[in-house]
């Protein structure tokens, strides 16, 4: 999936014309932190709510000296291109271009943690397990027959990691929401269980493991 496809048509952008309070009044409206600032079409940058505050909020958004590096994905870019760019410079939103710097519209990180709670079955009945092991150890076969042996299917996983760590957190979503049996068949291999999340948990920490995985794409 690119980034078009996931482009908000609910958030417009600012002018430079338009002053720092309207933009911290469409800030708090929708819950974000950024806006982009456009010209005729055109991405100039993108305005913080930290920029707004050191500057006068009745001046313009066009006078006031950006802090961001004018980040942005270009419409055609996976969506890992963009969680990339949301990680890496703490985003709320991530503008999307065309060509030659058309403004495309933005992705909101909501949009974002919406799609991939629904493209990596967060959606679907079960629990949670994180796994610490050794980077050597890892296996997803071996793991998924692990499951498997229990009755239970491996929804989706991912792995988050940290370069100056031999270990690795490997989180499984299981469809299974009793996974006691699970967690003794792991243990017997030796496995460590570094957390668990029935249906309850899960939803509570959604926003915790969207942001394991940015950690991990960051890397």
């Amino acid at each position: 999936m690119t980034a078009q496809e996931l482009i908000s048509d609910v958030i417009m952008p600012l002018r430079t014309s338009d002053t720092g309070e309207f933009g911290l009044s469409i800030m708090n409206e929708f819950y974000v932190k950024h806006l982009p600032i456009v010209n005729n079409d055109q991405l100039l940058g993108l305005v913080s709510e930290e920029d707004i505050l050191e500057h006068d909020v009745m001046e313009a958004v066009g006078s006031y000296n950006l802090s961001l590096n004018r980040p942005y994905v270009s419409a055609g870019d996976h969506l890992f291109d963009v969680m990339r760019v949301m990680s890496e410079f703490n985003l709320t939103v991530v503008p999307v271009i065309h060509e030659e710097d058309q403004y495309a519209g933005l992705i909101t990180q909501e949009d974002l943690i919406q799609f991939y709670a629904n493209s990596f079955s967060f959606a679907e009945r079960g629990s949670i397990i994180v796994l610490e092991m050794a980077k050597s150890e890892y296996s997803l076969a071996t793991l998924s027959q692990i499951v498997e042996s229990e009755n239970g299917t491996v929804l989706s996983t991912f792995i988050t990691t940290d370069p100056d760590s031999p270990r690795v957190l490997v989180t499984l979503k299981v469809n299974k929401q009793d996974i006691s049996s699970i967690l003794s068949t792991f243990q017997r291999y030796e496995y460590e269980v570094n957390a668990t999340f029935t249906e309850t948990d899960y939803y509570d920490t959604l926003k915790e493991r969207y942001d394991m995985l940015m950690s991990y794409l960051n890397v």
